[in-house]
């Protein structure tokens, strides 16, 4: 796949790249975020002087940067390794967990119950918390200024190799374990652990993981959560009462004045549209409001034998499905879920009417957000 924009923004692929776009730019944001992402990764290697010998066991492992662009426009850097070097042994899972969806829903609906309160919080650099199970080597490149050159022992989990999901869930295992959470046989991205109010009645307190977005219920939830701040970094600006939940809006006062937790992915659904119309409006288009159903009358994706789309439309269509995908999992199923099923399996062959009838599905939502305020949100 070429992706080479996202959201319009043009990708670099080397750091010599991004100081281009830069200076064409006439700004410095991808440098600070190169110089961000640099600072933050460099805990995950001991540094050797470039003529020192290589331990026993370690294998070479070039890495690489990885630029992305947020919805909010904020460009994001990733150093990353390529695994495709290294020998794959590994058996069993390797995957970090992520809590799911019904589990969530159903944690809201305790806290309703029990009158018990909701802290969220992001661990920073949630990978660079946990030490790694294997034996790989680096040269410090360009971005890494006056260590330029030096050998890099890996000692943190990073992303990109075959065991940094599990080192670190490994890693929070052991962290949960230390502080009496016990995992949910429902669920082993649910930790709980019996606790007392200050009347005494016994209740469980939860934390959900959703890899490193973290919820926790309890009475004392800061408190809770600062427990956790003990093993790994947290992002303090992201503490308190959730708002964005996994891309959903979080509300606690529905527009008809009850009191109730509620999800709701109009949030989520209007930045991507925003997004859409910038790319139509780009090539003089624009998205309908007079659309009824999210996909055209008797339309066969499997029968469609317009052109194949270019390696640009291609990589655009892909990240159309994905986004879609997240939002049907969100909460916005009944309407939209078939027709987007439909067609994400053509995202290996894409063509032009395959994309047609994805900006068909967001002139259906579009037109749905402009007639209704507010559709499919889940009451707590």
């Amino acid at each position: 796949m070429d992706k080479t924009r996202t959201y319009r923004v043009e990708l670099p692929k080397t750091a010599k790249e991004a100081l281009n776009l830069d200076k064409i730019n006439g700004n410095i944001l991808l440098a600070d975020a190169i110089s961000k992402e640099i600072k933050n990764v460099s805990v995950a290697f001991d540094f050797l002087d470039p003529n020192a010998n290589i331990p026993p066991g370690y294998t070479f492992m070039p890495r690489r940067l990885i630029f992305d662009t947020k919805m909010d426009f904020t460009h994001k850097v990733r150093y990353v390794a390529q695994s495709c070097f290294a020998e794959n042994n590994m058996s069993g899972s390797t995957y970090a967990g992520v809590v799911s969806r019904e589990c969530v829903r159903i944690a809201f609906t305790n806290v309703v119950l029990h009158d018990l309160n909701i802290y969220a919080v992001d661990i920073q650099n949630v990978y660079l918390q946990a030490p790694t199970s294997e034996k790989h080597w680096d040269i410090a490149g360009p971005e890494f200024g006056s260590k330029e050159s030096c050998k890099m022992l890996i000692v943190r989990t990073l992303y990109g190799t075959a065991t940094t999901g599990r080192d670190f869930r490994n890693r929070l295992r052991e962290c949960m374990n230390h502080s009496q959470y016990d995992f949910c046989a429902a669920d082993l991205d649910v930790w709980m652990q019996k606790v007392r109010r200050d009347d005494g009645a016994k209740y469980y307190e939860y934390l959900l993981l959703y890899t490193d977005d973290c919820i926790c219920i309890s009475k004392p939830a800061e408190e809770a959560l600062r427990e956790i701040g003990k093993y790994f970094s947290l992002t303090e600006k992201s503490i308190g009462p959730p708002k964005i939940y996994l891309g959903c809006k979080v509300s606690v006062i529905l527009p008809s004045g009850v009191w109730a937790y509620s999800f709701s992915s109009s949030q989520y659904v209007q930045e991507t549209i925003k997004n859409v119309e910038a790319y139509l409006l780009e090539r003089e288009m624009k998205l309908s409001r007079k659309v009824n159903l999210p996909i055209s009358p008797g339309y066969r994706p499997e029968l469609d034998q317009s052109r194949e789309l270019d390696p640009k439309e291609e990589a655009y269509f892909q990240s159309l499905i994905g986004i879609l995908q997240w939002a049907v999992e969100l909460g916005r199923t009944l309407d939209i879920a078939v027709e987007v099923s439909m067609l994400s399996f053509h995202v290996a062959l894409p063509r032009e009417g395959h994309l047609q009838q994805v900006f068909h599905i967001f002139e259906y939502v579009h037109m749905c957000i402009f007639n209704i305020s507010s559709r499919l949100i889940y009451c707590f």
